[in-house]
């Protein structure tokens, strides 16, 4: 079993390097097999209007390296919602959702809305780019920047978060947005220090002119306010990205190679603990995580054993750990874990004394 997921956190780690965009667009033709997935320029079809192709062209750029793939879903222009797309983005999962209409769709809301809910309820860590929207969600990036422009076209948020979902979906996990240069980009929105330090704390994704080139402020999401159980590392898209890898990872192995394939006594959750071991080693061993520790929780399964098994409080009390962490508990298995998701170099402070 440690083999399979170690097996699974290299596949992880090298899937993790290219993302995939999904992207709904209106179009006055609805191409034949909708959706349509493009991995190269090609792929393109010939029916998508200009400014549709653009988009996906766009989406298609990267960072350090390109997205995996461009997953595009085509409504009709009469279409008032895009309920039928994300229905299907809910069961075709994808990294990095765009829409380069959703403002002018009045469709922001009901993003957000799917977003959070996919999220919290439905397993699919999916994230949106939407254009000057505060959602204050680690799973929005609310990109701010209120011009760009590229072979002088000038392009509104709304119409540029393709680009910065490619870009996302195209940053490997060696690396993070952070100051990511868009070489395309010419000219854009002009803000000085301060102000993007604001705006980076408002938790907008801003790109600025450094003099030389047109560069990302700050890797961030729309996260502002921190929720109980979360932390300040949520805010960093890096470090989301990371947890939401090993999340669906540690989900989908133990559901293909765990539940309901091996009794729940004591030695088999220590076989679970340990193959869960060997994928965070694996991770560790990439720059992804350090410090990290998964163990069977005493105090859940004091509560079980007290709730469901005829234990007394004192009896439980009086039982050591170890005592405890052997205790039957039905079909249960109760553990926690506690990791440190490595960030990158972002701040770099030097004293120089003379």
């Amino acid at each position: 079993m440690n083999v399979v997921f170690v097996a699974a956190a290299r596949k992880s780690i090298r899937r993790s390097e290219r993302g995939v965009v999904g992207m709904i667009i209106k179009d006055t033709t609805v191409p034949d097999g909708n959706p349509v997935t493009i991995y190269r320029e090609k792929d393109i079809p010939d029916t998508f209007s200009d400014a549709s192709k653009e988009q996906i062209r766009f989406a298609m750029k990267g960072n350090d390296t390109t997205p995996r793939k461009v997953v595009v879903y085509t409504l009709a222009k009469t279409e008032e919602d895009y309920s039928e797309a994300l229905e299907y983005f809910g069961i075709k999962k994808v990294t990095w959702l765009c829409c380069p209409t959703v403002k002018t769709d009045g469709q922001e809301e009901k993003i957000v809305t799917w977003v959070k809910d996919q999220r919290e309820n439905n397993r699919n860590k999916v994230k949106a780019i939407l254009p000057d929207n505060t959602a204050d969600s680690e799973g929005i990036v609310n990109y701010a920047t209120n011009e760009v422009t590229v072979n002088g076209k000038k392009y509104a948020p709304e119409a540029f978060c393709s680009r910065i979902a490619g870009l996302l979906a195209g940053t490997s996990y060696k690396i993070s947005s952070t100051f990511a240069v868009l070489e395309e980009v010419t000219a854009c929105e002009k803000l000085d220090k301060d102000a993007l330090d604001a705006a980076v704390d408002a938790g907008k994704f801003v790109v600025f002119y450094d003099g030389e080139k047109v560069k990302v402020a700050r890797g961030v999401n729309s996260m502002v306010t921190i929720p109980k159980g979360k932390a300040d590392p949520w805010k960093k898209i890096r470090v989301v990205e990371t947890m939401d890898m090993m999340h669906d990872d540690l989900v989908l192995l133990a559901e293909d190679n765990y539940i309901g394939k091996y009794p729940n006594t004591y030695s088999n959750k220590c076989l679970l603990i340990s193959a869960i071991n060997s994928y965070m080693k694996e991770l560790e061993r990439n720059g992804l995580i350090q410090d990290y520790i998964v163990e069977l929780d005493v105090e859940k399964i004091k509560e079980y054993i007290i709730e469901n098994k005829g234990v007394t409080r004192d009896e439980a009390e009086a039982m050591s750990d170890e005592e405890i962490k052997k205790q039957y508990t039905d079909e249960k298995v109760f553990m926690r874990a506690s990791v440190t998701i490595v960030d990158v170099m972002e701040d770099i402070n030097l004293e120089i004394t003379v």
